[in-house]
C-alpha cells in the first residue's frame, strides 16, 4: 500500500511539472518505441519458429566452387544419387531446382519463377496442402502426368484464394513445354531457396529427363535439403556428407577441378534462410539500442536538474525522518509513471513503425512480408519501461542526514557541481553512441553515392527493357529467331522509335545466368597444364543491340542480317577487356575463339546447332564493357553471338527512344499480342529504374540509419544544450562576481562554448574507442561488416563538434548578459 501511496505523491508532484514531465515521456517513447519495433522485426525473421514440421531436423546441404566465385553451385542427378547412397545420417533428402516457365491457361500470359522438384520434396520439408494435394511419389517417372502447386502467396495475390483453380489444366513453357494440372495450394511458408508462384513435378520440364540432366556430373542446377535421421546430429551429418563428397572427388576428379576449390556444407533451414536479414537486423537492433541510451541518457540529465531543484525538498523530507530506502521508492514511483507513459507512447508508435520496418527487411528476407505485431511488443515495452525506471531513480544523489537540517552555499555548490558533472558524463555518452550512429549512417551514404555516381556507359535515361519470352511450343529455334525479327521490325516503326533489339539479359535485374562462365580458348592461346581454359560471359544478342543500349563498337562491325542466316559463317563480338587480355597489343579482329567448357555437352538442340556452338568463331568487332551484372561496372569477358545460333532462352527486347520511354509500353504489348496472344510482355522499365530498383535496398540502408543518426544528433544536442544551459543556471553568482571584477562578457561567452566543445570533442574520442571495438567484435561474427572509411569519420566528427557549438551559444550568450546586481543576491 506505501508503494501506491508513492505513486499517488509521484503523480501530483509530476502534474506541477508538465514540462518536464511531456520532455521525459516524449523522449522514452522514441527510445523505447523504436527498440520494441525492431526487437518485434528481429523476432518474426530471425527467431519466430517455421511452419515445417519438426524443423529443428530440417537442414540445408550447399555444394560450392570458391575458386570459380561460386558460394553456391548446386548439385547435379549424379552426385544426389551418391550422397542418399552413402548418407545414412539423413532420413530422405528432397530436391529443388528453379526454372523460368511461362504460363497460357489461367488468365493472362505471363512469366513466372517455378521450382521443379521430386516427389519426396514436400514430405522432406515438411509442409502441407491448404488446397488439395502436394506433390508426391506417385507423380514421380517420365510417364507420370504433369501437375503443379501454387504457392499461398501467387494464389491469394493472382486468383483472390479462387478454389476453382484446382483441376484447371495450364501450359508450361520453358526448355520445352508440357500441361499440367494444379493439383493444390502450399500452406504459407518461407519460400526458399526461391521466391516461387508455382513448384511442380520433373516430368513438367522436359530438360530435367535428357539423358545429359540424369548422367551429367557437372550439369549442376539443383539444390538440396535433408531431414536428419531420428538420433542423428547436425555435426554428424556434415561429417558423413563430407566423408562421401571426399569419396566423389577422389572417383571423378574430372569434375572437380583443383582451382574450382569445391566443397560441401550444411546448416540448418532456419539459419540458412535467415543469413541473408541477419546482420542488417542485429546492427539494426543495435542502432536501436543506442537510441535507447541516448534517450536514457537525455532523460536522466532532466531529472538529475530536476533533483537539484529539490534539494530543499529532499533536505526537509529527511530532516522529518524520510529514509533513504523512501526517497528512492518515492524517486522509482516517478520514474516508473514518467518510463510507463513513454512505454505506453512508444508501443502505440511502434505499430506503424513495424509495418515500414517490414516492408524495409523484406529486401533482406521474405518472412518479413508475413510478419504480424504480437503480445511480445507489450512485454518488451514493459521490460524497456522498467529498466528506464530503475536507471532514472538511482541516477541521482540523495541528500543525508547530516546535510538535511540545511544546506550551506559551499555544500550546496558541491552538490551542483556534482550533479553537473553527471550530467557531463551523461551528455558526453549520448555524443559518442550519436557518433556511432552518425558514421555507421555517413559511410551507407557515401556508399550510396558512390554507386550513383558510377558510369555504367549505357544510355540509361531512354533505353526501354521488355520482357518477351521466348515461346518455343511447336516450333522450331528459326522459327522463334523469326519471330523476334519480325516483332523488331513492326517496333522499329513505332512514332519515337529509335532503334529496337534482341538481347537475353537485363543490364543488373537478371544478373548473370552462368555466375562463372564458360571455358574457352583462341587462335594461340596458351596455358600451363593442368590449369583451366579462361572463362567468359556468352550472350546472345541481335543486330543493333549495340547502338539501342548506347554501347560504342571500338573496333570492327556490328552484326548485321547475314551472320543470322543458318549456313552463315560462326561469327562474335568480344569486350574491350577480353581482347586486350587474350590478344594483348594484337589486333583481335579476325581472329578465332571457341567455347571450350565441358558442360556445354548438355546443351539442348540439333546437332547441328550444337556443333555450331563450340566450333570456332571469327571475331568481326571488339566493344566496350557491358558489366551486366554489378552496379559498379568492372572488367568484363563477355562473348556476344548473333541471336540467330542455337536456342533462345531468354527474350528482352530493348527499345531506344527520344521521348518518354513509358509511352511505348502499350504501343509494344499491343504489336506483340497482334503477332501472338499468348506472349507474355511484363516487366517493362528503363535501365535507369531498373539501375535505382537494384539500388534500393542501399538506398533504405541509409534512409533508415540516416532517421536512426538524425533523432540520436538531435536528441544529443538537446542534451548539451541542456547541460550547459543547466550549468549556467548554477553559476550566475560566480558569472556576476567575475562581471564585477573586470571580466569581459566574451570571456564567458567563450568558456561556455569551450565546455560545450570539450564535452562534443570527449563524446567523439569515446564513440571511436567504442565504435572500433564494437566494429572489431561484430567483424568476427558477421564478415560483411567493415569499420568506416576515414571520410565518414571525419565528417560525422565535424558535425557532431558544429552542433556541440551551435548548442553552445544560447547558455553562453545566457552567462554573458548576466545581470551583476541580480545574480550577487541570488543564492
Amino acid at each position: 500500500m506505501s508503494f501506491i501511496r508513492d505513486l499517488r505523491v509521484a503523480a501530483h508532484s509530476l502534474i506541477r511539472t508538465p514540462g518536464l514531465a511531456i520532455a521525459v515521456v516524449l523522449t522514452l517513447a522514441l527510445g523505447i518505441g523504436a527498440n520494441a519495433a525492431i526487437f518485434t522485426l528481429v523476432r518474426g525473421v530471425l527467431l519466430k519458429p517455421l511452419v515445417n514440421r519438426d524443423e529443428d531436423r530440417l537442414i540445408y546441404i550447399r555444394q560450392s566452387a570458391l575458386g570459380l566465385g561460386q558460394d553456391n553451385s548446386a548439385f547435379s542427378v549424379p552426385e544426389i544419387q551418391d550422397l542418399q547412397a552413402s548418407v545414412k545420417t539423413l532420413s530422405a533428402i528432397g530436391d529443388f531446382s528453379a526454372m523460368d516457365f511461362t504460363m497460357i491457361g489461367l488468365g493472362e500470359p505471363r512469366s513466372i519463377r517455378g521450382g521443379v522438384v521430386s516427389g519426396t520434396y514436400f514430405d522432406v520439408m515438411g509442409l502441407r496442402p491448404v488446397l488439395g494435394r502436394l506433390i508426391g511419389p506417385q507423380d514421380d517417372g517420365p510417364k507420370a502426368d504433369g501437375v503443379v502447386v501454387l504457392t499461398y502467396r501467387f494464389w491469394t495475390t493472382t486468383f483472390k484464394k479462387d478454389p476453382s483453380v484446382i483441376g484447371k489444366t495450364v501450359r508450361l513453357g520453358s526448355i520445352g513445354d508440357r500441361t499440367a494440372t494444379v493439383i493444390g495450394v502450399l500452406e504459407p511458408c518461407v519460400p526458399y531457396p526461391q521466391d516461387t508462384e508455382i513448384i511442380a513435378n520433373i516430368v513438367t520440364s522436359p530438360h530435367h529427363l535428357s539423358a545429359t540432366m540424369v548422367t551429367g556430373r557437372i550439369h549442376r542446377m539443383t539444390e538440396l535439403f535433408g531431414r536428419l535421421a531420428p538420433g542423428a546430429t547436425l555435426d554428424q551429418a556434415r561429417a558423413e556428407l563430407r566423408s562421401a563428397y571426399s569419396a566423389m572427388t577422389k572417383d571423378h576428379p574430372e569434375a572437380y577441378a583443383k582451382e574450382g576449390d569445391f566443397q560441401i556444407g550444411a546448416k540448418m533451414l532456419r539459419d540458412e534462410i535467415t543469413s541473408g536479414a541477419r546482420t542488417v537486423l542485429l546492427v539494426l537492433l543495435a542502432a536501436s539500442g543506442l537510441i535507447f541510451i541516448i534517450a536514457c541518457s537525455n532523460v536522466a540529465n532532466l531529472i538529475l536538474a530536476r533533483t537539484v531543484r529539490r534539494e530543499g525538498e529532499l533536505a526537509v523530507r529527511v530532516a522529518l525522518g524520510a529514509s533513504t530506502g523512501a526517497l528512492r521508492r518515492m524517486l522509482l514511483a516517478e520514474s516508473l509513471l514518467l518510463c510507463g507513459a513513454g512505454a505506453a507512447l512508444g508501443v502505440l508508435s511502434a505499430r506503424p513503425m513495424v509495418a515500414i520496418l517490414a516492408r524495409y527487411a523484406s529486401r533482406f528476407s521474405v518472412r518479413a512480408l508475413d510478419l504480424t505485431v504480437d503480445s511480445s511488443l507489450l512485454w518488451v515495452g514493459a521490460v524497456l519501461a522498467v529498466v528506464a525506471a530503475v536507471i532514472l531513480a538511482f541516477v541521482p544523489r540523495l541528500p543525508s542526514a547530516d546535510t538535511s537540517s540545511g544546506l550551506s552555499l559551499s555544500s550546496g555548490s558541491v552538490r551542483i557541481t556534482g550533479s553537473t558533472n553527471r550530467q557531463r558524463i551523461f551528455a558526453v555518452t549520448q555524443i559518442a553512441a550519436s557518433f556511432v550512429l552518425l558514421a555507421g549512417a555517413s559511410a551507407l551514404i557515401t556508399t550510396l553515392i558512390a554507386l550513383q555516381r558510377a558510369q555504367t556507359g549505357l544510355d540509361t535515361q531512354r533505353v526501354l527493357a521488355i520482357d518477351v519470352p521466348a515461346m518455343s511450343y511447336g516450333k522450331t529455334s528459326q522459327q522463334v529467331v523469326d519471330f523476334y525479327k519480325e516483332a523488331i521490325r513492326r517496333i522499329d516503326i513505332l512514332p519515337g522509335v529509335s532503334g529496337t533489339a534482341f538481347g537475353d539479359v537485363v543490364p543488373w535485374r537478371d544478373g548473370n545466368p552462368v555466375p562463372s562462365g564458360f571455358q574457352f580458348s583462341a587462335d594461340g592461346l596458351v596455358h600451363a597444364a593442368g590449369v583451366e581454359d579462361p572463362r567468359a560471359q556468352p550472350r546472345s544478342i541481335s543486330p543493333g543491340y549495340f547502338a539501342a543500349l548506347g554501347v560504342p563498337i571500338m573496333a570492327g562491325r556490328d552484326f548485321d542480317a547475314r551472320d543470322n542466316q543458318p549456313n552463315a559463317e560462326p561469327v562474335v563480338i568480344i569486350s574491350q577487356t577480353l581482347a586486350q587480355r587474350i590478344f594483348p597489343n594484337q589486333d583481335a579482329v579476325n581472329r578465332h575463339v571457341y567455347w571450350t567448357d565441358p558442360v556445354l555437352q548438355f546443351a539442348t538442340g540439333t546437332d547441328a546447332e550444337k556443333a555450331r556452338l563450340v566450333a570456332p568463331h571469327r571475331i568481326i568487332g571488339v566493344t566496350a564493357d557491358i558489366d551486366d551484372g554489378h552496379v559498379v561496372p568492372g572488367p568484363t569477358l563477355t562473348v556476344y553471338t548473333p541471336f540467330g545460333e542455337g536456342v533462345l532462352f531468354g527474350g528482352r527486347l530493348f527499345i531506344h527512344t527520344g521521348a518518354n520511354p513509358y509511352a511505348l509500353v502499350m504501343p509494344v504489348t499491343r504489336v506483340i499480342r497482334d503477332m501472338s496472344a499468348d506472349q507474355p510482355v511484363e516487366h517493362a522499365a528503363t535501365l535507369e529504374d531498373i539501375r535505382a530498383e537494384v539500388l534500393m535496398p542501399d538506398r533504405l540502408n541509409s534512409l533508415v540509419f540516416g532517421v536512426f543518426a538524425a533523432l540520436a544528433l538531435a536528441i544529443a544536442v538537446v542534451g548539451v544544450a541542456g547541460v550547459l544551459t543547466f550549468s549556467v543556471s548554477a553559476r550566475t553568482r560566480e558569472f556576476g562576481i567575475r562581471l564585477a571584477l573586470g571580466s569581459e562578457p566574451r570571456r564567458l561567452l567563450k568558456g561556455v562554448i569551450r565546455e560545450g566543445t570539450v564535452m562534443a570533442a570527449a563524446g567523439v574520442v569515446a564513440g571511436v574507442a567504442f565504435g572500433f571495438v564494437l566494429a572489431r567484435l561484430a567483424g568476427r561474427y558477421f564478415l560483411d561488416v567493415k569499420l568506416p572509411g576515414a571520410l565518414p569519420v571525419f565528417v560525422s566528427a565535424f558535425v557532431l563538434m558544429a552542433v556541440a557549438v551551435i548548442a553552445s551559444v544560447l547558455p553562453a550568450a545566457r552567462a554573458a548578459r548576466v545581470d551583476v546586481m541580480e545574480a550577487l543576491r541570488s543564492e
